[in-house]
């Protein structure tokens, strides 16, 4: 399945106290390089496959907009629809945790709890 095809898992990303010190596990467990995103005032990280820029997951400080999200690896799903799929998860008993809010140059994201209580964020490019 292609990465940005409607359904596909397009992201992967953990949100955590501190980033740096996950980075860091990361880093030395997996084998990952990082590349920072300044934050304003803070920086966050996209890890990269090693010897290259080809990044693989974030791993983001639990701040401002992310203050809320659990401490676990989110995946994010590509959607044709945001506002359609967030009624449909309230509909069918699920819940909308964070959002939606833009990703500024790639879409509109949101984060949903089913009705299992697993999270997922789904993700709308911009331009569909």
């Amino acid at each position: 399945m292609a990465k940005n095809e409607i359904g596909a898992i397009t992201w992967a990303d953990l949100t955590v106290k501190d980033a740096d010190q996950i980075r860091d596990f990361y880093k030395e467990v997996v084998g990952w390089n990082d590349a920072a995103v300044d934050m304003g005032g803070y920086n966050d990280y996209c890890m990269n496959s090693p010897g290259t820029e080809q990044t693989n997951a974030g791993i983001c400080h639990a701040r401002g907009e992310n203050a809320g999200l659990p401490s676990m690896w989110l995946i994010y799903i590509t959607v044709t629809d945001l506002d359609q799929s967030m009624e449909s998860c309230k509909r069918k008993g699920g819940k909308i945790l964070s959002g939606p809010r833009e990703m500024p140059g790639h879409g509109r994201i949101c984060v949903i709890q089913d009705p299992a209580g697993a999270f997922a964020a789904l993700y709308q490019k911009h331009g569909e």
